[in-house]
């Protein structure tokens, strides 16, 4: 299998610099002149132009030597979403996202990636799937995975038109891609049904799940339930209707229902090159020492490995200046015995966790939805347990303690920083693990463990939840280059658009704006996030 796909890697590159066209903007990017027709194309298309869109979906880059290299996801996930919600914090002192402010170059690099190669690459693999009603219900899932990252990052985006051609293209509303996604994974659900087995024309391209209908079904039905919560607040009975259909088709359960990419040589974790000490320059968050250190977190030491100064778990405050009393010695980093800093191919990407999905049923359960009859503290304290055992934590007894634990976040080793500017020291997570007496605490408890649980590569879901719950959760930014409103030290609510749109597609980016308020800005707040 290792070898067929990277053969089929190298055939789907080729094939999309002959479908997409040597592009510079969107508009082109939206019209394939010498795209390959429906009837040219058959089922030995729709496996690489699957394969290609999942890597690519996820916003890897792949090490095959083209310009879309790694640092595609070191520019749109880690330096962005990543340290947004401090699952990571920068050393180097010129990296502006890391204190909320905006680099042209690095948000276009996602931008780019996803429409002139994932949406391709899945459109091909639509047209060649034609007639394969399992392929196509696989394909939908797919679809809505890929879109909703984008339009939780940016807000409304290119969606019912994109890659189909023409000089202006339509920017949609989220509230009109949502309600497609709920179409597309309902649709897809009826479709896959009780179907055993794979679908052939993906089996050896999809790395993910290799064509397996069911566990196809579960993904789609886990991500359903997933956006459900994401409408709780604008929508709040839909999002009822969709969690519970979500639940009764069947979601996640274990940990052997995790979706995974299965790496190789050609299509790499890109987090295992950039992130560890010999990375791109990377370290412990203080906001995650915080809440690890102070719930004797068994994953600590799992995930980070100590400082060379000292030995310590210590984490770096966030949006430090060009000035800094501490040295990058001095704090802790990703542990490089679990995700490497090279070309290791062996830790496979995390798309979606059966972690997550306990915890979202946990809050539906709060929310007095049918999340399959158990209640919130079992789905809470099931979803502890599964992360835990994703991380190959298997000590019975240490997972019940950490459970029943009652201790609370602690204060960081570098807590003089935020004294130095003003700042507060007291720890912003009051809540114990141990299950709660109040409804407020209880969620509270649920978004600290799955923001755990989405660590590190769930940080796009991390930032979604964190700005839907408006749980605050996180120490306050040293500095910060966003005055915008709703930013300043506080959580970006959204990525803004790139300067190209602007002078390639105004009218439909104008369009856009106006519907999130008026202004492009970092605090401009998406159309579920009312709260």
């Amino acid at each position: 299998m290792e070898n067929i796909f990277k053969i089929n890697n190298l055939m789907v590159f080729v094939f999309l610099i002959v479908l997409s066209g040597c592009t510079k903007n969107f508009d082109e990017l939206n019209t394939d002149p010498n795209a390959i027709s429906a009837a040219e194309l058959d089922g030995s298309f729709a496996g690489p132009a699957f394969a290609n869109a999942l890597y690519k979906g996820l916003h890897h880059g792949s090490n095959t030597g083209s310009s879309d290299d790694h640092g595609t996801y070191g520019l749109i996930t880690m330096l962005h979403s990543m340290v947004f919600v401090h699952f990571q914090s920068v050393t180097d002192v010129g990296w502006p996202t890391e204190r909320n402010g905006v680099n042209d170059g690095w948000r276009a690099r996602g931008w780019t990636r996803f429409y002139s190669l994932a949406v391709p690459s899945l459109n091909t693999a639509y047209k060649a799937s034609e007639g394969n009603a399992e392929a196509i219900a696989i394909l939908d899932i797919w679809k809505v995975y890929m879109y909703h990252k984008m339009t939780d990052h940016f807000g409304p985006i290119p969606y019912f038109e994109a890659g189909k051609g023409g000089e202006s293209v339509p920017y949609d509303s989220q509230e009109s891609m949502y309600n497609d996604f709920f179409t597309l994974l309902d649709n897809a659900n009826n479709t896959l049904g009780t179907s055993s087995g794979s679908v052939g024309i993906f089996q050896s391209f999809d790395r993910v799940f290799d064509g397996n209908i069911q566990k196809w079904k579960k993904f789609g039905n886990s991500l359903r339930l997933r956006l459900a919560l994401r409408i709780s607040d604008i929508d709040p009975s839909n999002a009822k209707i969709q969690a519970e259909s979500a639940v009764a088709a069947g979601v996640m359960e274990s940990n052997a229902d995790n979706a995974l990419f299965a790496v190789s040589d050609a299509t790499d974790n890109n987090f295992n090159k950039i992130t560890g000490r010999s990375g791109w320059g990377f370290a412990m968050s203080a906001s995650m020492e915080s809440i690890l250190k102070g719930y004797s977190d068994p994953r600590l030491p799992v995930w980070f490995t100590p400082s060379v100064n000292g030995g310590s778990f210590t984490g770096q405050p966030n949006g430090g200046g060009a000035v800094r009393n501490w040295t990058r010695d001095d704090v802790a980093s990703t542990n490089d015995a679990i995700w490497g800093s090279d070309l290791r191919t062996s830790k496979a990407i995390e798309i979606i966790t059966t972690a997550e999905i306990y915890f979202n049923r946990s809050e539906g359960a709060i929310n007095g939805w049918n999340m399959g009859g158990d209640t919130a503290k079992s789905y809470y304290e099931q979803g502890i347990q599964m992360s835990m055992g994703q991380w190959g934590i298997a000590d019975a007894t240490a997972i019940s303690n950490y459970i029943s634990g009652v201790s609370t976040p602690v204060v960081p080793d570098l807590a003089a920083e935020y004294t130095a500017v003003g700042l507060s020291t007291t720890p912003p997570v009051s809540v114990p693990v141990s299950w709660a007496a109040t409804i407020n605490e209880q969620r509270t408890q649920i978004t600290v463990q799955k923001y755990l649980a989405l660590f590190p590569e769930g940080s796009w879901e991390a930032w979604a939840d964190l700005r839907r719950t408006d749980a605050e959760i996180l120490y306050p930014l040293l500095n910060t280059e966003n005055t915008d409103t709703n930013v300043g030290r506080g959580l970006m609510k959204r990525v803004p658009y790139l300067p190209n749109e602007y002078s390639t597609n105004n009218a439909e980016v104008l369009k856009a704006v106006n519907t999130i308020g008026g202004q492009d800005t970092g605090g401009a707040k998406l159309w579920w996030d009312v709260n």
